[in-house]
């Protein structure tokens, strides 16, 4: 079992960055791959972006690539969320979670998310 915290949110002007982070829990991190999604209010759950168990593969929405780099440190159980040129669409709460299979939707451990906040 794997348990997620994020953090890093915050409230920030358009154009400008935010660095997300999660921390996790248990020593099998290093065997899951990690995805990033947010739900704004009003929205349905939307998928960010993802990363293989390695850190040697990832994907990204339309919407963020370019904007948005994923990164892990599997030796400080860590999975990381680059935020660069934000925009105002991008105000969510900011989720991380944890599925065996780099491809999958079968994501079964998620953290209890954090609020980033774009201003125009």
């Amino acid at each position: 079992q794997v348990q997620l915290v994020e953090s890093g949110g915050g409230l920030v002007q358009a154009g400008g960055s935010l660095r997300l982070s999660c921390a996790a829990s248990g020593r099998t991190f290093s065997a899951y791959a990690m995805g990033w999604f947010r739900q704004a209010p009003g929205k349905e759950r939307e998928f960010v972006g993802s990363i293989s168990s390695s850190g040697a593969y990832t994907r990204y929405a339309d919407s963020v690539k370019g904007r948005f780099t994923i990164s892990r440190d599997n030796a400080k159980n860590t999975v990381v969320l680059q935020m660069n040129s934000l925009k105002p669409d991008d105000t969510s709460v900011y989720y991380c979670a944890a599925v065996f299979s780099y491809g999958s939707e079968d994501f079964r451990y998620w953290g209890q998310g954090t609020q980033v906040t774009v201003s125009s």
